[in-house]
């Protein structure tokens, strides 16, 4: 009876001193290996003004961000090899970035739930992507349209939510395209866009893709066989054939400079007295034709107090319907945008819910009319939008029943009538650590049982032993 007596008080005193140890803890932590990077700031505030003409839609965007981010996927030659630096998506070495997407109403899930539409099981950068095999084997999307992982995709190109490979027959995806049902997508980089005036212009439908024409961002800048650059700069236009690494990582070089254009190329020479710190781009870049180089970059982005400033303009009818959005006078639509910042880059980034965006129109972003033409006073007041982290919350798991709230996304509730942006940025946490949640909580469930029926046991011994001593 004493051991029993004794062995309850170890376990009792025991589960307590180790609450008291771990208490504080938690399971949220970052975890390279599995390219977990939670970022410290949960939301971020955007501000958005726009301005249209008789031709041309101005977007302006302006964010905080402590240092200008300029580095990305680098060749770096050492110990004689030449390595690749900014191949890591967390690793502090990706450029600033702002996307934004524009429906006209032809996506109605998106003017209700945004990207979160778009995001689907077995992405890339994701615990169970999809491997390249995989994507490359499939006939559609590998085969017919070289896609090699799982991108953002609208759900009614898909015969299953949670099937990224169950992709409907070609003539309903045709028909689909033809009545709208994709979305715009705009994407300004530091380095890969910025250097020629340019953001890149795209869409999501059955997969994301680039306009047709050139893009502006094409290849890399690697031969495999030789495991040496392609390309180098041209020493006659750039003054030397590579850049030094000291200079890119003291931030001593201006936006566009660590990248290679295709004008400023020329054939990599081997001979060359290559020495440990020169730095090559790995990524080329180019103007751009045709349907994909639609979005300009109007003046000059700056970086300046802590603060982005860029400003994005495009024809509001481009004659491309099948790829861009035609924006009219008058017009309401559907925007959401996106932010990379803090040099992370793939799904550690901020997301807005569906904004609206109206042409002298009542809407959140209101866009005004420049009299005559020109450039937009920018006098107007700004719209603030609030960004979150999104985690990797899927949009299969949404509007399944293991989601309580999915009887409302039947119903076609708006998400912004149900969460606020820093709750959906606490799931996004909460979705990505899901596992280790509830193994906790079910290791806290079974410690506090413990504790409650030794102290129990504890409690019977010592009360029997005082009435047996009575």
């Amino acid at each position: 009876m004493r051991r029993l007596l004794y062995l309850a008080l170890a376990i009792f005193f025991g589960l307590l001193l180790a609450a008291f140890l771990t208490h504080g803890r938690g399971v949220i932590r970052n975890d390279p290996a599995r390219g977990i990077d939670i970022p410290k700031e949960l939301t971020l505030p955007l501000q958005v003004k726009a301005a249209f003409d008789g031709k041309q839609v101005y977007v302006r965007y302006r964010w905080p961000t402590a240092k200008r981010h300029l580095d990305y996927d680098v060749l770096r030659h050492e110990g004689g090899k030449w390595v690749r630096d900014g191949a890591a998506q967390s690793q502090g070495d990706y450029e600033d970035r702002v996307s934004m997407m524009i429906d006209d109403g032809s996506v109605p899930e998106f003017g209700r739930y945004g990207a979160y539409v778009m995001a689907n099981t077995r992405m890339w950068y994701t615990a169970d992507e999809a491997t390249e095999d995989e994507v490359a084997a499939h006939p559609y999307l590998g085969v017919k349209k070289g896609q090699r992982e799982v991108g953002k995709y609208l759900p009614s190109t898909r015969r299953r939510d949670n099937d990224w490979a169950s992709v409907v027959p070609e003539p309903e995806l045709s028909r689909l395209r033809n009545a709208g049902y994709f979305v715009d997508l705009w994407q300004w980089r530091t380095n890969r866009t910025n250097p020629i005036g340019k953001a890149d212009d795209g869409a999501v439908a059955e997969a994301r893709y680039s306009d047709e024409g050139k893009t502006i961002f094409f290849g890399t800048n690697w031969n495999n066989q030789s495991e040496q650059p392609k390309l180098m700069f041209d020493a006659k236009k750039k003054g030397l054939p590579a850049l030094a690494w000291n200079d890119i990582k003291n931030g001593r070089l201006a936006a566009g400079d660590v990248v290679l254009r295709e004008d400023e190329a020329v054939p990599f020479d081997p001979k060359h007295a290559w020495k440990d710190g020169d730095v090559i781009p790995r990524r080329l870049v180019r103007a751009g034709e045709g349907s994909a180089a639609d979005v300009h970059v109007h003046g000059a982005p700056v970086w300046h107090d802590g603060f982005r400033d860029v400003t994005l303009t495009r024809a509001l009818d481009t004659g491309h319907p099948q790829e861009d959005k035609a924006i009219r006078d008058k017009g309401v639509y559907t925007v959401a945008f996106a932010i990379h910042r803090t040099s992370d880059g793939s799904r550690y980034h901020y997301v807005s819910l569906p904004v609206s965006l109206g042409l002298d129109r009542e809407a959140e972003v209101n866009a005004v009319s420049v009299e005559g033409g020109g450039a937009p006073a920018w006098d107007q007041a700004w719209t603030n939008v609030t960004l979150f982290y999104p985690g990797r919350v899927d949009w299969a798991s949404l509007s399944s029943k293991r989601h309580a709230g999915s009887k409302y996304i039947e119903k076609g509730v708006p998400v912004k009538f149900r969460h606020s942006e820093r709750q959906l940025a606490r799931y996004g946490v909460e979705a990505v650590f899901a596992n280790e949640i509830w193994r906790q909580w079910m290791l806290t469930l079974f410690a506090g049982l413990l504790l409650m029926a030794s102290f129990g046991v504890a409690l019977n011994l010592l009360l029997g032993r005082g009435r047996r001593e009575a």
